[in-house]
């Protein structure tokens, strides 16, 4: 079996058109898991594509879409039911497909922690990963309140009523602290499962088609006296808001929970290093079918909850544990037909239609080809992939869920190609506007060379503007965004359109209200959901735009560093030329490493640079300075740069950002209460061997009181902090006047000495 190219070899055009196909899928299996309870696909695969976009997204940050799956957890509530805000946000889990992926899970706590090989083993708790639907349940003095689902992570649905009637779950705790969120999965044993169906089967009802989904559907029922039929049962393994700790351990809080009446599973355990921990897993993963229960994986928990706290959390995920998951499936099907789909940046993605096969107990239908080099059966470098086999249509082919795209076409059996079949031509056209597609060096993707000319871009740019990670408008999504496109008498064309469309309506006499699908109430309603979004924060608006390689994480870190839209654009603006300077220096420092033959060579490509920079007296200084401190942003670097510059200084682009900008109120990022702060609103730079903390530590303290972390030191440098094995940056800092601490004055100034 062929396999999937590593994260490690892809360019970053090929990690776009990944994320751009995962966005989809995943976006897509959020609202049939947690809105319908009608899963698409399992669990295992669900969390395999997350992985993949989470591995994508860590090695391009800059690639991030509005709709990234990293910054999300489950999918909006029903309006069935009413809503909770969870004081404490439920979280979702990263996933190990492998035993190499839990062991660099453990190698990363580690990094992030400063442990040395010398310190010993870590210890963490391993469970079996239940398949059924998250709970939270809120006690106060002892008596639950209420209780609500996951729903996107920060508001949940209130099932309070429905959870009173679960046996596992007590209304009453003796002993427990003032204030507690216990939180677990509410699951349908096979047993009652399989009862559940046949009596619905007698009666004629609904059958459920797996007990994930009658569990789900079991719970979220508007009346609780259906609920109370269903044989649900609970396993409680985490919290959320404590009025005191639970226990210094993981494992010892598992155990409070059993102690105050909940069922918590049998099958958890401390284990003391890796070793442990699969073989834990295997203990459990033998089992798997006679547990009578669904399970997906086990979950690993670090078991001292201070390293814990000091690991904290990603976005959507904890450092502290991961989930690993059971191996998926492989199935063979006809490929019908490959078509071409053309995204927001143009890039023309091959897509095999097939005929319906089952795997791992999804209907699959679609799978990515990825680009035209995979179809042909070779990799990015030339080299052969599925042993030079190409893909045609009418090929039998296999499909493959697992912990990479998904689905995926992994492999051709010849034997059954038709004789007819011919070798597929990609297309150097456009299919949607008839613009030359062009493949550029060095890139796996062909893009279309239309712009905003083609219609595919154009939409899919107005479909990203109003993603959730963006403008967000209730009422305006994709959807409403293809029909309002191709309106001749109202359309949206640009971003700035959508805040002139109920100008522009009444000017027409009120002709939205008259549309089917549209009365004068719910005219009205998008025309104030709109106006809603008039106000905006920055890093939204600057995410909202799609600009090539500016995602969620660069876009607010732009927003935290030029603070307000004026700052930012001006800056921007003001790095024009030194951005066409460095497009040049990078060319000459391209042409260079062609003809570097030896190291004596390649010792000259760094002067190549500066020389061009040097040569060239027509770049103003402030434009380098301004330059210089766009680039020494930590986590913007000059892909990032080039790409907002270029936008920014495109006559038709900038044209539709003005215009964007003259219908919105951009709100300030707010600063961080730290009026008391040393730090507040100082740029600092780390370097060299921080020995009490790790780097991700300091650049998160020192952020959160206030000060700007950069990544290299420059004339607005205003400290920096200087560990064993400081280099050029200390250097540079004494050139400059800067001034210089080492780790214990940083801990002193900051209070945490």
């Amino acid at each position: 079996m062929a396999t999937e190219k590593a994260v490690a070899e892809l360019s970053q055009t090929e990690a776009a058109e990944e994320l751009a196909v995962l966005a989809d899928k995943l976006a897509r299996a959020n609202a049939a898991y947690h809105t319908e309870d009608a899963p698409e696909i399992s669990d295992a695969d669900y969390d395999s594509l997350k992985r993949r976009n989470a591995a994508i997204e860590e090695r391009f940050p800059d690639l991030k879409r509005a709709d990234s799956p990293t910054e999300q957890v489950g999918a909006p509530v029903s309006e069935s039911f009413a809503k909770v805000e969870h004081s404490v946000r439920m979280m979702s889990l990263s996933n190990a497909f492998a035993d190499e992926d839990v062991r660099d899970f453990n190698d990363t706590v580690r990094r992030y922690l400063g442990l040395r090989d010398s310190d010993g083993g870590l210890a963490y708790t391993a469970e079996p990963k239940i398949d059924g639907l998250s709970l939270s349940i809120r006690y106060e003095n002892g008596r639950m309140v209420s209780a609500a689902t996951r729903g996107d992570g920060a508001v949940g649905e209130n099932v309070t009523a429905n959870a009173r009637t679960i046996g596992d779950i007590p209304e009453t705790l003796k002993g427990a602290p003032e204030v507690l969120e216990v939180r677990g999965e509410v699951y349908m044993s096979h047993a009652d499962f399989e009862a559940l169906n046949a009596r619905h089967e007698e009666t004629g009802g609904k059958t459920f088609a797996n007990p994930r989904n009658a569990a789900a559907g079991s719970l979220r029922q508007i009346d609780p006296k259906i609920t109370a039929a269903r044989p649900l049962k609970f396993f409680a393994y985490a919290w959320g808001e404590l009025s005191e700790p639970l226990a210094d351990t993981q494992m010892g809080a598992i155990a409070r929970f059993a102690k105050l009446g909940f069922q918590t599973n049998p099958l958890t355990r401390v284990c003391d290093g890796i070793d442990e921990m699969l073989a834990h897993y295997r203990d459990i993963e033998e089992q798997r079918a006679t547990l009578g229960y669904d399970i997906d994986g086990v979950v690993y928990k670090v078991n001292d909850l201070e390293l814990q706290r000091r690991l904290g959390f990603r976005s959507t995920t904890p450092r502290w544990a991961i989930a690993h998951k059971f191996p998926a499936e492989l199935a063979w099907t006809r490929l019908e037909k490959i078509e071409i789909q053309v995204g927001r940046t143009g890039a023309l993605s091959p897509v095999a239609r097939l005929t319906p096969v089952t795997v791992g107990g999804v209907v699959v239908s679609n799978a990515t080809l990825h680009n035209e080099d995979y179809i042909a059966g070779r990799d990015a470098k030339g080299e052969p992939i599925r042993d030079g086999k190409d893909i045609r249509e009418g090929d039998w082919v296999q499909v493959y869920r697992a912990g990479d795209v998904i689905p995926k076409v992994a492999d051709v059996d010849l034997s059954k190609r038709p004789d007819d079949a011919e070798p597929y031509e990609f297309p150097h056209v456009c299919p949607e506007c008839g613009s030359e597609a062009v493949r550029e060096e060095g890139d796996a993707v062909r893009r279309c060379s239309g712009g905003l000319v083609c219609p595919a871009q154009a939409v899919e740019k107005l479909k990203h503007f109003v993603s959730r990670a963006a403008f967000d408008i209730d009422g305006l999504g994709a959807k409403q965004i293809e029909m309002f496109y191709a309106d001749e008498g109202l359309p949206i064309r640009e971003p700035a359109d959508i805040f002139t469309l109920e100008r522009r309506d009444t000017k027409n006499l009120a002709r939205l209200k008259n549309r089917d699908g549209y009365g004068e109430t719910s005219a009205k309603k998008l025309f104030n959901a709109i106006d809603e979004k008039r106000k905006i924060p920055l890093n939204r608006v600057i995410f909202a735009l799609g600009i090539r390689h500016v995602g969620e994480v660069a876009a607010a870190d732009l927003a935290r560093h030029y603070n307000s839209w004026d700052t930012f654009t001006k800056a921007i603006d003001a790095a024009g030329p030194a951005a066409q300077r460095h497009l040049k220096a990078e060319d000459a420092v391209t042409r260079e490493r062609q003809h570097a033959a030896d190291e004596g060579r390649r010792a000259q490509i760094s002067a190549t640079r500066e020389k061009v920079w040097a040569e060239d007296p027509a770049v103003p200084a402030e434009a380098k300075a301004a330059w210089d401190d766009l680039v020494g942003i930590d986590g913007i670097g000059a892909t990032v740069a080039v790409s907002l510059v270029t936008t920014f200084h495109q006559e038709a682009e900038r044209a539709s950002i003005d215009r964007l900008a003259a219908e919105l109120d951009v709100q300030d990022v707010a600063a961080p209460a730290t009026s008391d702060s040393p730090v507040a609103g100082k740029t600092v730079v780390f370097t060299g061997t921080l020995e009490k903390m790790t780097r991700a530590e300091a650049k998160a303290r020192a952020e959160a009181l206030g000060a700007k972390v950069s990544g290299s030191v420059s004339a607005k440098t205003d400290l920096l902090v200087a560990g064993p094995g400081a280099g050029s940056k200390a250097t540079k800092a004494a050139d400059l006047g800067v001034e210089t601490i080492d780790e214990d004055g940083w801990l002193a100034l900051i209070g945490d000495a």
